[in-house]
């Protein structure tokens, strides 16, 4: 057999495939490049209605007419005995319509979060190690996580890495300070062969993105794509919550900031690398056309931390990230 039968397949090959499959899966929680895609708007705008015109706009040109062709054909009128010309009212249907008519509500006010953030209780310090089971374009893959949470004092320090064989890593951070309303982000970073950041500036209530995206409005309890899975144990440790209960707030990513809504399940008991586990199972749906799916498991005896992390897409891609081994 000669060395090139026994390589089997180009490298090149298997790094390409690797490549996507390790881009795939962190495009789930934090996108690569552009993004995401928007619905295209209709080509065609509606009819915009006509505005209301009243019985005084349709009146005055008649009446100014009539009263110059009357003034034509008789003789001049002493000023003291002309009438002032009558004005119609507006029709009564036109006002009650202009009067009932409602104010636009905006469109995003059904999913805003509260106009203050509800307490959050971090959990204590630790690290976590998981086990990523995924398939990404038809192929089954493996990788490893860690996700490192520190406190000192008022400010804390998170950190995701996701390494895969060959193919290097991708990390994830997170630093912020810590209120009675739990993490305050300050800056997220995403890296890969190159770092791109999200800013927070809370005194300016605003998010800037480092890719000079569209700056986002900063709306209370804002989060990023690492910190949430921090804030989420903190809101539950904070104040117990029931089967059916949504918390709802703003996580930003590298290029966009939108509100996200995670309903939470029932207890359930996991079977993990790490052992039989029972966590609580909390929901985000999707929300629009294309979106991921994204479920987490918060274990009680574990403070609520993540011990599950499940993310699928509507073409079947799938990256289940699973506790390796307790803390």
């Amino acid at each position: 057999m000669t060395r090139k039968e026994h390589l089997g397949p180009a490298p090149r090959t298997w790094l390409w495939l690797g490549g996507g499959v390790l881009l795939a899966h962190w495009a789930m929680l934090g996108p690569v490049g552009a993004s995401p895609v928007q619905a295209t708007p209709s080509a065609t705008a509606p009819a915009t209605p006509e505005p209301v015109v009243t019985a005084t706009h349709q009146a005055m040109p008649a009446d100014v007419t009539r009263v110059q062709r009357t003034a034509a054909e008789r003789p001049a009128t002493p000023p003291m005995a002309r009438r002032p010309a009558k004005v119609a009212p507006p029709p009564v249907e036109a006002q009650v319509l202009i009067a009932q008519a409602p104010a636009p509500k905006p469109a995003a006010a059904a999913n805003a979060p509260a106009a203050t953030a509800p307490p959050s209780d971090p959990p204590p310090a630790t690290e976590l190690n998981y086990d990523v089971f995924g398939q990404a374009k038809g192929f089954d893959y493996r990788a490893t996580g860690t996700l490192s949470w520190r406190r000192e004092g008022a400010n804390y320090t998170a950190r995701m890495e996701l390494s895969m064989p060959l193919l290097g890593k991708r990390v994830q951070t997170s630093e912020g300070s810590v209120g009675p309303d739990g993490l305050r982000p300050v800056r997220f970073a995403d890296k890969r062969s190159s770092e791109r950041a999200a800013h927070f500036e809370r005194d300016a209530k605003r998010i800037r993105f480092s890719n000079n995206a569209p700056e986002a409005e900063w709306l209370p309890g804002a989060q990023d794509r690492l910190s949430l899975f921090i804030q989420l144990a903190g809101l539950m440790r904070a104040q117990p919550r029931q089967t059916g209960d949504v918390l709802s707030f703003q996580v930003a990513g590298v290029g966009d900031a939108e509100v996200w809504q995670f309903e939470v399940g029932a207890l359930e008991t996991l079977r993990l690398p790490a052992g039989n586990i029972e966590a609580r199972l909390l929901k985000r749906a999707p929300r629009k056309p294309h979106d991921s799916t994204v479920e987490v498991w918060l274990a009680p005896s574990l403070g609520h931390l993540p011990v599950r992390l499940r993310i699928a897409q509507p073409g079947g891609d799938v990256a289940d990230q699973r506790l390796a081994r307790l803390p």
